[in-house]
């Protein structure tokens, strides 16, 4: 169910969300963290009965996936204080199944198939387990894991340019081949396909809310050209991105 959200008041909801963001960015504030920002590939988690507001940036927007849950498996986590009061999960959040598990969500309720609530809430036990592992993080990290998620950060803000892994990593004080596998193992991409990932993101959403071409489209999402932003979404996604935008868009109006 979703909830109006007035800025200038807030809200309250009595189930537990998880916000993930896809692409963008904005702000949040909850009743006892003050104002942050939210970037792509970040979660921030809505505590039940706990005050707050987030909206997106004016200029960039937002693209999220969310899901609201309660009974008494949110109870449990709740009363172990599993989550923490800062409701942003920053690092980790890539790689470790919390987006998969939203989108197979999605597209389960869909596709609305007789029979598919005890996956629907397998999953988001699973989405749970997740943000609770993300949460609690590693104690100490190492010089390559402090390393890798600067890169993430880095990564997500300047997606749309020119980049050069190896120097990054250079940048970063780190042997690329080192810093390459301890990325993929991190996110569960290597640095390149984590560009392209982010690029492909914003894309699908310009193509979804926008009559642009494909070549504007790669302008904004840092491709070369439109033929290159096509070749990429066909090998990630298996279909050519203007039959993609038709079915989209088909499916938006209902036919």
């Amino acid at each position: 169910m979703d909830h109006a959200l007035n800025w200038d008041h807030g809200r309250v909801i009595e189930a537990l969300q998880v916000v993930f963001l896809a692409d963008g960015g904005g702000v949040i504030e909850t009743r006892s963290t003050e104002q942050e920002r939210v970037e792509a590939g970040m979660v921030f988690l809505i505590l039940p009965n706990t005050w707050h507001r987030y909206r997106p940036d004016p200029e960039t927007g937002w693209v999220e996936s969310w899901i609201e849950v309660r009974g008494p498996v949110v109870d449990g986590l709740l009363e172990n204080e599993v989550f923490p009061e800062d409701p942003v999960l920053r690092q980790g959040v890539l790689g470790s199944g919390i987006e998969e598990a939203l989108n197979r969500i999605h597209l389960r309720v869909g596709a609305d198939e007789p029979g598919s609530q005890p996956e629907l809430a397998a999953l988001a036990l699973q989405v749970l387990a997740q943000c609770a592992r993300v949460a609690a993080g590693p104690s100490v990290l190492s010089n390559i894991q402090r390393a890798v998620h600067r890169a993430e950060r880095y990564l997500s803000d300047h997606y749309r340019e020119p980049l050069k892994i190896e120097s990054l990593a250079k940048d970063l004080g780190v042997a690329y081949s080192h810093f390459r596998r301890e990325f993929r193992k991190h996110t569960g991409f290597s640095p390149w396909r984590y560009v392209i990932h982010l690029r492909l993101t914003r894309a699908r959403a310009l193509m979804a809310s926008s009559e642009a071409t494909l070549d504007d489209i790669a302008a904004q999402t840092g491709f070369s050209s439109g033929f290159h932003l096509s070749s990429s979404f066909k090998q990630a996604y298996g279909i050519a991105p203007d039959l993609w935008r038709i079915a989209t868009m088909a499916k938006g109006r209902g036919l």
